[in-house]
């Protein structure tokens, strides 16, 4: 008698089998403003030296030096404070998960507000990790009191703060914030500030690091080039002090920023001016995008935002969303994220021909 063989996919882990993929949608076709890209391509001129530049690469090679000229080219872009060192990932998806990783003890707890990144939560539970969830108020401002007293109840390894917030494009009160790093380092954990959407931002909590480095000794800074043009390139970083980067890079793979991948970050910092511009443009795009949307009928709220995404609420978000995706416009329909998000759409800012169009359709959609 022949045997009936094993399920292999019982020697997958059973809470990985319950979960979902993370799920991208099919943008062909459509009018693209539902990952907070920037829609500005690189001029041919500049288009024609990157491919020169990486066709001269030797591909049959493993990444060697450039990875630390690229470490160095980060840390004057971004003014790497005394006593702080850098480390690069694919993408600050891939940070957030070493850091997880290096901080996986029994019973250690991630905390961050909610609604918030999906990472955070999805990067802790792989890495066997227990997660809370702390809600926003219902402006999607930080529950000081709540975040103090879920810190001193579970003590958390890792408190991320995003700093914009994605969805809410929020950038939180700094006193605030200082006061919830605080607590969190006084029982000993880390808090990683996620500066995802830095280039669209008013502030930077690397100033507070530069200004009170021990107060902000056991943060660690993490930025990513996706927002800054290049999503496409999957290149993120993160900033801390020399002592703690140390513990996060011995976890971190061999070789995890590809040599063409680094080159076209550097090559884009080379040319930061252009990048630069353009999230000027993108900043002035997005403030006549918020005059226009709470000018709109129909259009409930529209929440102020420090990023390259305007976060509104409308009376039916599943409809307003099919009406947008008939009319070729792709937006985030955020609204079963979390209780606070109900009715609520996230939109990426575009360049003005693009928000025009798709002012266009949120109206008929409406």
């Amino acid at each position: 008698m022949t045997a009936v063989p094993a399920n292999p996919l019982d020697r997958i882990r059973p809470d990985v089998r319950a979960m979902h993929a993370y799920v991208v949608q099919d943008a062909t076709g459509y009018l693209k403003l539902d990952a907070m890209e920037n829609p500005y391509s690189l001029p041919p001129d500049l288009q024609a030296a990157l491919g020169q530049r990486l066709g001269q690469l030797a591909l049959n090679r493993y990444p060697g030096p450039r990875y630390a000229d690229l470490q160095a080219a980060l840390a004057q872009h971004a003014g790497l404070p005394e006593g702080h060192a850098l480390i690069l990932g694919n993408g600050s998806d891939e940070l957030i998960s070493l850091v997880a990783l290096a901080c996986a003890q029994p019973r250690a707890m991630v905390l961050a507000p909610e609604p918030g990144f999906v990472m955070y939560a999805m990067s802790a539970k792989l890495q066997g990790l227990g997660y809370v969830g702390v809600p926003l108020t219902p402006d999607f401002e930080l529950d000081e009191a709540a975040m103090l007293a879920a810190i001193a109840q579970h003590r958390p390894a890792i408190t991320f703060l995003a700093y914009p917030n994605n969805p809410t494009a929020t950038l939180w009160d700094e006193g605030a914030m200082q006061r919830i790093i605080d607590a969190a380092g006084a029982q000993g954990g880390l808090v990683v500030v996620d500066e995802a959407y830095q280039p669209f931002a008013s502030r930077t909590w690397l100033d507070r690091m530069r200004a009170e480095p021990q107060r902000n000794a056991h943060v660690l800074l993490m930025r990513t080039l996706s927002k800054f043009g290049l999503a496409g390139v999957r290149l993120g970083y993160l900033i801390g002090a020399t002592n703690l980067v140390g513990e996060i890079d011995k976890v971190r793979p061999p070789y995890n920023v590809s040599v063409l991948n680094g080159e076209a970050a550097l090559f884009a910092l080379e040319h930061a001016a252009v990048f630069a511009e353009q999230a000027h443009q993108l900043r002035l795009q997005r403030t006549l995008l918020v005059e226009a949307l709470r000018a709109m009928p129909g259009i409930e709220k529209c929440w102020d935002s420090e990023a390259n995404m305007v976060l509104v609420r409308v009376p039916d978000a599943a409809r307003t969303f099919a009406g947008l995706r008939e009319r070729k416009v792709l937006i985030k329909n955020v609204s079963t994220m979390h209780p606070l998000l109900a009715n609520c759409l996230r939109l990426t800012v575009g360049t003005a021909a693009e928000n025009a169009i798709m002012l266009q359709a949120l109206q008929a959609s409406l």
